[in-house]
């Protein structure tokens, strides 16, 4: 998920990036999916680059690559909305939807791949998203299990590394990274348009939500960004998981944000500090105002970050 997820449609729910991540933790105490009321959800085109555009709706950001040889989508949040998904993707172009990558497990991101595979889309994703999507999940961070999904909503095709597709004019390349928002996050990137989709290891609703229940660390986060910053240049377009189109030097403020954090709890670990003492540093409080509003608080930023650092 999440980021910063909606809850699945298939156990739990809540608003997306654009109408309102703060309601997630209310989100979490209704039980049934219907209760949200997914008819008033509108999908909003945002053109990238020449053939790249972005989806935004209620769940995760959907990336497209659309030419002359069909659509590929990244991510496709919940099953409701899987009818607005296609209508949006084909205002845009009119060939049929080939290839759907998952970037993580997350419901938010992966609900409608049911509905995607029973069209004939290809599921493609790492081989940790696969595994998580069939057996029965704990997100211990929100205390909810989250059932397995069924057979035909599985990645039909995997990868450990990378792959590569060569569509519509561009080198698509989707490369894992080390655990970071989960342990099977997928980074696409559009190399002749210079866009890079990052799923939810770079999100702009305010301090992320790390994943440690499905193996997602800090140092991963930071390294992920990292490595995306070394590979592009300052014209890229970057994706986040959820919130609006960013360019580079808000990816840089968020990885310097993320390391600082990070680095001064680290610190205050190292030095035997307990939880209530590392939150009474405030080690997040001059970030705060600019990233402290988003339904993940300092202290239980900071909680995260403990808990993490602790392990090691």
């Amino acid at each position: 998920m999440f980021h910063a997820p909606d809850l699945p449609e298939r156990t739990m729910t809540t608003r997306g990036a654009t109408s309102g991540l703060l309601l997630l933790l209310a989100g979490l105490a209704q039980p049934a999916p219907a209760q949200q009321n997914f008819d008033t959800v509108q999908i909003r085109t945002v053109k990238v680059a020449d053939g790249v555009y972005m989806l935004m709706g209620s769940g995760g950001n959907i990336g497209v690559s659309a030419g002359p040889n069909g659509v590929v989508i990244i991510d496709d949040q919940f099953a409701p909305l899987t009818p607005k998904i296609k209508a949006a993707v084909a205002a845009i172009n009119s060939g049929p939807i080939r290839f759907l990558l998952n970037t993580h497990w997350h419901w938010d991101h992966t609900g409608g791949n049911e509905n995607m595979a029973k069209d004939g889309v290809v599921i493609v994703a790492h081989e940790n998203v696969r595994h998580r999507l069939s057996v029965e999940q704990f997100v211990a961070a929100f205390d909810r299990k989250v059932p397995p999904s069924p057979e035909v909503a599985l990645p039909i095709v995997t990868f450990t590394d990378a792959v590569s597709f060569y569509l519509n004019g561009d080198s698509i390349n989707a490369f894992h990274v080390a655990p970071a928002h989960t342990d099977g996050d997928v980074i696409i990137w559009f190399r002749h348009a210079n866009v890079v989709h990052m799923g939810d290891t770079y999100v702009r609703y305010g301090y992320p939500f790390i994943d440690l229940s499905s193996g997602g660390s800090v140092d991963g986060m930071v390294a992920a960004a990292d490595k995306v910053l070394a590979l592009t240049d300052p014209s890229t377009r970057f994706i986040p998981g959820h919130g609006e189109l960013s360019g580079r030097a808000e990816l840089q403020a968020y990885r310097d944000m993320l390391a600082t954090i990070r680095d001064r709890v680290r610190k205050l670990v190292r030095q035997g500090k307990t939880l209530e003492q590392v939150k009474a540093a405030k080690p997040t409080e001059e970030y705060d105002a600019t990233w402290g509003g988003g339904f993940i608080k300092p202290d239980r930023f900071v909680e995260t970050l403990y808990t993490d650092l602790s392990k090691r």
